[in-house]
């Protein structure tokens, strides 16, 4: 249900009264069915549970049709077929909860079916062997009559002792963060969405992640098409118009979502984190990178968007999940940033080249101030599509705001 017309979704916010510069005459969006609401008390969130704490929980009172009866709600499905693939080994159970002609985006790539699942979860477990998954989070909603969609928030430890589409193993060990969003019907996964930080990955193994990208676009250049394989270039301005400002619909937490993302990241409205974000608001960047407050988040963005200095930023889906107070919620934003590599910035010297940027943001809200965020997306499929056509660009990006 969008949050336009969840009449019980609505809490009062700063939103409710129009922005500075705002005014009737200026252009909208609308929210086009982006936001979505799962109800809390159906399930039992993962919290602060520790996997062992998780599993002595109560039932909930979620039934899902379809589903094995081994689980109880949709987040207790995640939290139990990714342990039993992953920690158990249970490599079958893809059988059993993956649709045959399984969709995965993976960063700007585009994985079909599920032998391809198969294929990529063994030669993971080969590099990484005893790899743990620690969920984190798992932001929900319904989708559909029947179905579910989660947004899974891991992060991993394992020790490479395996060769890797990296390189050669390494022995060291490594710590990353992955979301995975997933559309469940009928206990099956039919289309998931899997951003993991594989720069810190590969920062990590000690490899020097520009050779290792310059690899991967020499390996991904067969599966591009022949003929043309761009069509158009995406930029925040559409022609002459500047784009367009959101502003909230209503004082619910989904609507307030979408205004900042707009404002702050469509809009490059930078100087408005301060309106968005609490004084000690933390950011959890990729690399393992910590931001605290207003000047190093400005600062975060203004780094990475001077890479992509016209670059296109749109939201594909926000769910919003309400924790044990009424202004306190879990909140899942899937996004892309599409345009081209033009400004010297976090990924270096500009490239000329056209970039897509999948990524998952998972945010903490309290009385309608972000307190907590986790940014994820995968740096190294950037750098891949930078030398994908040649080796020009990017090279001085670690030297210097990069990890």
């Amino acid at each position: 249900m969008s949050a336009k017309g969840d009449s019980s979704q609505q809490f009062k916010t700063k939103n409710s009264s129009k922005k500075d510069g705002l005014t009737k005459n200026d252009s909208t969006i609308k929210s086009n069915h982006k936001v979505f609401y799962g109800n809390n008390s159906e399930v039992n969130r993962v919290g602060y549970s520790d996997y062992n704490d998780f599993l002595d929980q109560e039932d909930s009172k979620q039934r899902m049709e379809g589903f094995d009866q081994e689980y109880s709600d949709i987040v207790d499905y995640i939290m139990k077929i990714t342990h039993r693939i992953w920690e158990e080994k249970g490599i079958g159970i893809i059988y059993d909860t993956y649709h045959n002609d399984v969709e995965i985006h993976a960063g700007s790539q585009n994985i079909t079916g599920i032998k391809e699942v198969i294929a990529g979860t063994l030669q993971t477990l080969h590099a990484f062997p005893d790899r743990k998954l620690m969920g984190e989070n798992v932001i929900w909603s319904k989708y559909d009559k029947k179905g579910y969609f989660s947004s899974h928030r891991v992060m991993s430890t394992a020790t490479n002792l395996g060769d890797s589409k990296f390189g050669s193993a390494t022995g060291r060990k490594v710590n990353f963060r992955t979301v995975a969003e997933c559309v469940v019907h009928n206990n099956r996964i039919h289309k998931e969405w899997l951003v993991r930080d594989n720069l810190w990955i590969v920062k990590q193994l000690g490899f020097d992640p520009h050779q290792v990208a310059k690899k991967m676009a020499e390996a991904s250049r067969d599966k591009v098409p022949a003929l043309q394989s761009d069509f158009g270039v995406e930029e925040t301005m559409n022609g002459q118009f500047f784009p367009k400002r959101y502003q909230a619909k209503d004082s619910s937490v989904g609507e307030l979502v979408l205004e900042m993302c707009n404002r702050i990241y469509e809009c490059r409205l930078f100087n408005e984190v301060k309106d968005y974000y609490s004084d000690n608001a933390v950011v959890h960047y990729i690399c393992n990178k910590d931001l605290v407050g207003y000047s190093q988040i400005q600062g975060m963005l203004i780094s990475l968007f001077a890479s992509f200095p016209n670059a296109s930023y749109s939201i594909d889906r926000v769910v919003c999940n309400q924790k044990d107070n009424p202004n306190d919620w879990d909140v899942s934003v899937r996004w892309r940033l599409r345009g081209l590599h033009e400004g010297r910035g976090y990924f270096g010297e500009p490239s000329g080249k056209l970039v897509e940027i999948l990524g998952v943001n998972h945010y903490h809200i309290i009385d309608d101030k972000v307190v907590e965020e986790w940014v994820t997306f995968d740096g190294l499929d950037v750098l891949r599509q930078i030398y994908l056509d040649g080796d020009k660009g990017g090279d001085s990006y670690d030297k210097d705001e990069g990890c």
